[in-house]
């Protein structure tokens, strides 16, 4: 079982706190419209004359064929952290967190996590087999899975590992770094329990054993209940194709459940009736605790959130005044249905705003907006699912698994703002 704290009542300052941040909201509306009148009595050229995008004709509608970010959004990329790993082919890249809004991610900056580097596969020459035990071993083709009835579905991914480096404290200094390996986005495929059903399931078979084509043979064990629950089988996102370091032409989608089981490139499924025990789940993704002992399938991802603007790839530089917070938070177990802010690293809290569409097992999208008058502050975000699982503080993990653990961290963050507007990943436990 994963550690979880029942949510408890409303701080007692919380009334406080929201009549505080009603004010504050007040005066910043002002400051912000005197803002607007200053700019607006200057003679800005940038207003005054015309710029060269309004004398010259643009590029045609087929400059680029794929459409590509405006060349001023160049930084908004993945990143790395080299020394990380000890080679790139079986590594991890970072959603740049803090340059995102809205709960959808863009393809081209969904996190990757390969143990073999990327498998380049012509989807005809794709094949996924079914076999064990099942009553008719079967193998399909792309054209046949495309047959099979199909859903859309909006999911977030994340790592095991995400947050991991943070376990004994702050480490990397940047949203992208400790917490960058989550996506979210909707995927289209079939539900995976029409494929189990096609070849028709035998009654011991009760685990499901999932296989990549990629050169690490990645595979996992399912527990056949939520092998027949809500997995997919999917071929595209967002839309489009998957990409090919997001497991084109196929992949395995397990909703809530650790990234690794997400089986990219997916190639085979053996009906079983035990796990195999697998490398991914046995020496590692297992939660090895104070007293030696190592936890296996702790597949939930527990409710986590993150304020990813401002944070310390995304300093204030507009100075004191009306401030938008914003931050991401998603849960395994099912919907988000509060996230609270401290801007005092956890004394007191008020209650964020939830803005978008609330999808069980997706991301959603949090704001909080106040009036920064230039002091120091401590930056927080503590989300509440739909279970009532309440996001633990860091002291509350280490005091149930201990300090060895590597997966499963979602433990509240906190980022120190500076009064020049810069931002520092600290630990306020």
């Amino acid at each position: 079982m994963a550690d979880r704290t029942k949510e408890r009542g409303p701080d007692s300052s919380r009334r406080a706190i929201l009549k505080g941040g009603f004010a504050l909201g007040g005066a910043a509306l002002t400051g912000l419209a005197a803002s607007r009148t200053a700019i607006a009595q200057t003679s800005d050229p940038k207003i005054t004359e015309l710029q060269d995008w309004n004398r010259y004709l643009g590029v045609g509608v087929d400059a680029a064929p794929y459409g590509m970010p405006s060349q001023f959004e160049k930084d908004v990329v993945r990143r790395n952290v080299p020394w990380l790993t000890a080679d790139a082919t079986s590594s991890v890249n970072f959603t740049p967190l803090h340059e995102l809004d809205g709960i959808i991610t863009p393809n081209g900056l969904c996190f990757e996590r390969h143990h073999g580097g990327v498998a380049e596969i012509p989807p005809q020459d794709h094949r996924l087999m079914v076999h064990g035990m099942v009553d008719e071993p079967l193998v399909f083709i792309m054209e046949d899975m495309k047959r099979f009835p199909r859903e859309n579905r909006v999911y977030f991914l994340e790592c095991a590992a995400n947050s991991g480096m943070e376990w004994r404290g702050a480490q990397l200094n940047g949203c992208q770094y400790t917490h960058g390996m989550v996506h979210c986005v909707m995927y289209t495929g079939t539900p995976l329990r029409n494929v189990l059903n096609a070849a028709g399931v035998k009654t011991a078979g009760k685990w499901l054993l999932a296989e990549g084509a990629d050169a690490s043979a990645m595979t996992r064990s399912i527990p056949m209940e939520k092998a027949l629950d809500d997995c997919l089988v999917a071929w595209k996102m967002n839309g489009e194709a998957l990409r090919p370091e997001q497991g084109y032409p196929l992949r395995l989608v397990v909703p809530g459940w650790e990234g690794n089981m997400w089986i990219k490139w997916l190639r085979r499924l053996e009906v079983g009736d035990a796990p195999w025990e697998q490398r991914e789940e046995t020496s590692k993704y297992t939660d090895l605790l104070a007293n030696g002992v190592a936890r296996k399938f702790t597949w939930a991802m527990d409710v986590k959130s993150v304020i990813t603007n401002p944070s310390p790839q995304a300093p204030i530089t507009h100075g004191k005044g009306r401030t938008v917070l914003t931050g991401l938070a998603w849960s395994g177990n099912g919907t988000i249905s509060r996230v609270d802010v401290s801007l005092d690293g956890g004394r007191n809290w008020v209650e964020a705003r939830i803005d978008g569409p609330s999808f069980d097992k997706a991301a959603h999208r949090f704001y909080y907006d106040f009036d920064w008058d230039g002091s120091e502050l401590l930056l927080q975000s503590r989300a509440v699912d739909s279970e009532g699982f309440v996001q633990p503080t860091k002291n509350d993990l280490r005091a149930a698994r201990g300090e060895n653990s590597i997966y499963h961290n979602n433990g509240i963050q906190t980022w120190l703002l500076k009064s020049d507007g810069g931002l520092e990943n600290v630990e306020v436990s």
